[in-house]
């Protein structure tokens, strides 16, 4: 069937290209494929017109199936998702979330604060409104929460033999929470969701709102593309941008680790995956030569409204001087 053309507005230098072809998405992302709704916005930093600057173009698809667009014109992950609702017609807030190469619910794949140059958007529409009553029988509920930089907050892992994996018929990764109880969680950062549930009393018996993404399509995704061509056209990804900043960087694998191993204690401590959170806390201490200076820059950073304790930030340090001494990556190249 063919493209919905949307209208140009008179203010806004948007090309759309139609073609007729398949509404499948295909796993493959094809960087020349027919099905191809190009949209052309403004660069990066539109507001310093420089024609010298290239214009950052990104392929993405609906995950559950669509034609494949072309995005342009962001800076942030809320401009992101503006302009994927710009370029299939849709509403802003029916995006869950979206995932980088993969048309799966992978939460390890979810888009956050940087995207590589050769990464392909897969974005995830909101699907099934659940209900669940869930009995708070120990203080933890063995889940991870994390959140999509736009205002919603998801479970990205469940632990195995908690309360939550015992609800595995109701409750899946990727699930949205927006209640607990009567308490509306859009808008709310993944930490303080963390800490609600935190909260709730031992012997309680509480209600979470879900939305589920959208799955209606998967079988058809993948049909036109082998997994080799999948693999040849998502690229090395050497080039990463920063979409708070709009800056184009190249990636540095101690940084990487470095990341890797501050979330997995951000995991471990607080039930929260941010990749955000903990590149700002690598880039805070890289440069100290000893903990007590990083944990008095800590102290007046704004991530002091975290809360951390002495203890963790000292694990904190020790994942830094591990990676920016190279024991991070020995440790890898060990197993």
């Amino acid at each position: 069937m063919p493209f919905v053309s949307k209208k140009k507005s008179k203010d806004e230098n948007t090309a759309l290209t139609e073609s007729n072809g398949s509404n499948s998405a295909s796993s493959s992302p094809d960087k020349n494929p027919k099905n191809t709704k190009n949209v052309s916005n403004a660069p990066i930093n539109s507001s310093q017109d420089d024609s010298s600057k290239p214009k950052l173009v990104f392929h993405c698809q609906l995950a559950h199936g669509s034609p494949t667009g072309l995005i342009s014109g962001f800076s942030n992950v809320k401009e992101l998702y503006c302009k994927i609702a710009e370029c299939y017609d849709i509403q802003t807030n029916e995006i869950l979330f979206c995932t980088l190469n993969t048309h799966k619910v992978d939460m390890n794949k979810l888009l956050g604060g940087q995207i590589g140059l050769d990464d392909f958007i897969f974005a995830h529409l909101k699907g099934t409104i659940k209900t669940v009553q869930i009995y708070k029988s120990e203080p933890a509920l063995g889940l991870t929460i994390t959140d999509n930089g736009a205002g919603y907050a998801f479970i990205k892992r469940i632990k195995e033999g908690s309360i939550i994996d015992k609800l595995s018929d109701q409750i899946k990764i990727g699930d949205h929470i927006e209640k607990i109880n009567d308490k509306n969680l859009i808008g709310s950062r993944h930490f303080e969701v963390a800490k609600m549930l935190k909260d709730i009393p031992v012997g309680t018996t509480f209600t979470l709102k879900l939305v589920e993404p959208t799955r209606e399509g998967f079988l058809n995704i993948g049909a036109r593309n082998s997994k080799q061509q999948v693999q040849k056209s998502v690229g090395n990804g050497k080039q990463t941008m920063r979409m708070k900043s709009g800056k184009v960087e190249d990636r540095d694998e101690f940084v990487e680790l470095a990341v890797a191993k501050i979330n997995s204690l951000l995991e471990t401590f607080m039930g929260i995956h941010d990749s955000d959170l903990a590149q700002t806390i690598w880039e805070l201490g890289r440069n100290y030569t000893n903990p007590h200076e990083y944990l008095e820059a800590i102290n007046q950073s704004e991530i002091a409204d975290f809360g951390f304790s002495e203890d963790f930030i000292f694990d904190l340090w020790g994942a830094i001087s591990d990676a920016r001494d190279g024991r991070l990556r020995a440790l890898g190249n060990s197993k």
